[in-house]
């Protein structure tokens, strides 16, 4: 036999909750299969659940759509961070720096590798110590290191620290949605729960098929299981949500 489906997503949620509100404006109180108290109840919660899911959905879209300019943005931070330190080394192998120039950089001296730039949080590291080395090296009369120089590097670590710190907001209002939402769907399943049961019992009385039509009118999902046939004899209990 059939069973009856809650929802359990926020658009089958919004789906049931916009499908009450709209009978409940066109039916007059005494054709309702369900009380007004229910009505009442969609008709005050279903407008903020709808602003909070447009929320939660802009706020989404707004991080998709920015993430391309973070990466594009991180891609050129690291190239220019790894490149500044490749020409340390090479300059130190021909013979034009000494290896202590290493030490202004927080590498060590013997180290001929490029740190790793893998993670958000090593970019943001190495960048501000190559920038803060270059500056005492200058300041110390040293000869500024080229192409790139320190000047431009800054330019696209900052390029990077503005994008990661916007996209960081980006995701932040999108886990605050997210968060709104979810406090939101223990009020949604009950309002439902109430509508959906008022609504069966109202035609409780009609024969099964007719009474089964009535309630998907109201927006009501059934299921039949695999070989059974839209034609039994009675309801099956509602799935727990």
């Amino acid at each position: 036999m059939p069973y009856r489906r809650l929802p359990n997503t926020d658009a089958a949620r919004l789906k049931a909750l916009q499908t009450a509100s709209k009978i409940g404006r066109e039916l007059p109180p005494f054709k309702l299969a369900f009380s007004q108290n229910a009505l009442q109840k969609v008709q005050s919660f279903l407008p903020s659940f709808e602003k909070v899911i447009q929320e939660s959905k802009q706020a989404y879209d707004n991080q998709v759509d920015k993430n391309k300019d973070y990466l594009r943005t991180l891609k050129k931070a690291k190239l220019y961070i790894s490149h500044f330190i490749q020409v340390v080394n090479m300059a130190i192998l021909r013979g034009e720096l000494p290896v202590s120039e290493r030490a202004f950089f927080n590498l060590d001296e013997d180290e001929k590798k490029t740190p790793a730039l893998f993670t958000e949080s090593e970019v943001i590291e190495w960048g501000q110590k190559i920038i803060d080395g270059e500056e005492i090296r200058k300041a110390k009369g040293r000869s500024p290191i080229t192409n790139p120089t320190i000047a431009v590097v800054r330019v696209r670590y900052e390029q990077y620290i503005d994008a990661y710190k916007f996209q960081k907001t980006l995701q932040k209002n999108y886990h605050r949605a997210l968060e709104k939402l979810s406090d939101m769907r223990t009020t949604a399943d009950e309002i439902i729960l109430q509508v959906w049961n008022e609504v069966e019992i109202y035609f409780e009385g009609l024969p099964y098929e007719e009474r089964r039509k009535k309630a998907e009118t109201y927006g009501l999902n059934y299921v039949f299981r695999k070989g059974e046939l839209p034609k039994e004899n009675s309801f099956h209990e509602a799935e727990a949500f």
